[in-house]
C-alpha cells in the first residue's frame, strides 16, 4: 500500500474527471456547431474545396501563360466543376470568387493564388471536421484514461478502508518481543540445517524430510521416488548430499573409484541437482508476522521435535519460548501490531498514528464518486 504524492490514485482520478468532461464538452461543443449547420453540408463544401484544390495543384504549372492550351481548357473544365455548387451551399460566395480569379483568357501565378485565398472561408470547414476528429480522438483517450484512473481509485478506496479496519492496533506496542526470539530462532534453525545437510547422510536428510512432511504446519519438500530409492539401495547413500553431488560431475572412469554403479548415481542424482540445491531450512522456520496464538503454539509443538534433531539446546529453548508466548495474554495485541505494521508503508502507518485515515477514506469515496458521475455523465452511444 501506498500513499505517496507522486502517484496519488485520488489526485490522478480526480484529474483524469475533469479532463474527460472539457474533453466531451469540448467535442459537445463542435458537434452542436456542425449539427446546426447540417454535417451533409459542411462534408459537401469540404469535398469542393479539396476538389478545388487538387485542380489548382495538377494544372498550375501547365495553365499559366502561354502554356499549354489545352492543359488550360481542361484546367478550366475540371475546376469550374469542382466550384459548381449550389446558391445556398456553405461559402458558396467563396467558390464563386475562386472561379471568377482564374475566368481569363490568360492565368498568371498570381491568379492560382487569388483563387487558393478566395477559397479559405470553405476550408474553415475542412478545418472543423478535423477538429471534430481529433476532439473525438482526445475525448476517447481521455475516457480510457478516466476509466483507468476509477479502477485505480476504486482498489485504493478499499486500501484505505483496509488501513481504516487496522486503527484498533496499538502501534507503540514492543513488537521486538515477539521479533526478537522469532529471528533468533529463524538464523539459528537455518545454519542448523545447513550443518546437517552439509554433514548428515542422505539418507538420515531423506528420513528426516519424511517424517517432517508427516506433520500438518511442515510443508517439507521430500524427494524425488527414483532418488530416495537410489538413497536407501546402493551405499552411497551414506555419503552428504554434496558429495553426492559432486560425485554426479565425475568422469566415469573416476567415478568407479567412489560408488558401485556410476550410471545410476547420474540417473538419480544428476537429473535432481535442483531439487537437492534447493533444499534449507524453511519448513523448519516460524513466519512473519506470526500466526495466532493457538495456531502458533500448535505448529511449535511440532517443529519442537524436528528442531531438535538438527538444532542445539539453545536453539530449541528459544523456539520454547516463543511458544510461551503465543500462550501468553498481551501476545494477541502485540501480533496484532506486528500485523498491521508488517502490511503497511510508513504513509499509512502515519494516517493511523495521526488518526487522518477517517478523513482519507472520506475524500476517496467522495473522488469516486464524483469520477463515476462524470462517466456517467459522459457516456456516448
Amino acid at each position: 500500500m501506498t500513499d505517496g504524492d507522486d502517484t496519488d490514485p485520488v489526485r490522478e482520478a480526480g484529474e483524469a474527471a475533469a479532463t474527460l468532461r472539457e474533453r466531451y464538452d469540448e467535442l459537445a461543443r463542435i458537434e452542436g456547431r456542425i449539427a446546426d449547420l447540417g454535417r451533409d453540408r459542411i462534408e459537401a463544401a469540404a469535398d469542393a474545396y479539396r476538389r478545388a484544390h487538387r485542380v489548382l495543384d495538377q494544372y498550375e504549372e501547365d495553365a499559366v501563360g502561354t502554356g499549354d492550351f489545352g492543359s488550360y481548357v481542361q484546367f478550366r473544365g475540371e475546376f469550374g466543376e469542382a466550384v459548381d455548387v449550389d446558391d445556398d451551399a456553405l461559402a458558396a460566395d467563396a467558390f464563386a470568387a475562386a472561379d471568377e480569379a482564374v475566368d481569363k483568357r490568360r492565368l498568371s501565378e498570381s491568379d492560382f493564388e487569388a483563387a487558393r485565398e478566395a477559397l479559405d472561408p470553405a476550408g474553415e470547414y475542412v478545418d472543423l471536421l478535423g477538429d471534430r476528429d481529433e476532439a473525438l480522438d482526445d475525448y476517447r483517450a481521455a475516457r480510457k484514461a478516466a476509466q483507468e484512473a476509477r479502477k485505480a481509485l476504486d482498489a485504493r478506496v478499499e486500501e484505505l478502508r483496509e488501513v481504516g479496519d487496522m486503527a484498533d492496533a496499538d502501534l507503540d506496542a514492543d513488537v521486538d518481543r515477539i521479533r526478537e526470539p522469532i529471528e533468533s530462532y529463524n538464523d539459528a534453525v537455518r545454519d542448523a540445517f545447513d550443518s546437517f545437510y552439509k554433514s548428515a547422510s542422505a539418507r538420515a536428510v531423506f528420513s528426516f524430510l519424511d517424517r517432517a512432511d508427516g506433520t500438518p504446519f511442515v510443508d517439507a519438500d521430500v524427494p524425488p521416488t527414483d532418488l530416495r530409492e537410489y538413497v536407501d539401495e546402493y551405499d552411497a547413500g551414506e555419503e552428504p548430499l554434496p558429495t553426492l553431488l559432486e560425485y554426479a560431475d565425475y568422469s566415469n572412469s573416476k567415478l568407479e573409484h567412489y560408488v558401485d554403479d556410476p550410471g545410476a548415481l547420474r540417473t538419480a542424482v544428476a537429473v535432481h541437482r535442483t531439487y537437492v540445491e534447493r533444499l534449507d531450512a524453511e519448513p523448519l522456520t516460524l513466519d512473519w508476522p506470526p500466526a495466532k496464538g493457538d495456531e502458533l503454539a500448535y505448529e511449535i509443538d511440532e517443529l519442537i521435535p524436528l528442531a531438535s534433531r538438527v538444532a542445539d539446546d539453545e536453539t530449541v529453548a528459544t523456539l520454547r519460548s516463543v511458544r510461551d508466548l503465543a500462550r501468553d495474554e498481551e501476545y494477541e495485541r502485540l501480533r496484532r501490531a506486528t500485523v498491521v505494521r508488517d502490511a503497511l508503508d510508513d504513509p499509512e502507518l502515519r494516517l493511523l498514528k495521526e488518526d487522518i485515515i477517517d478523513g482519507r477514506v472520506r475524500e476517496a469515496e467522495r473522488t469516486l464518486s464524483i469520477a463515476e458521475d462524470v462517466l456517467a455523465e459522459t457516456e456516448r452511444e
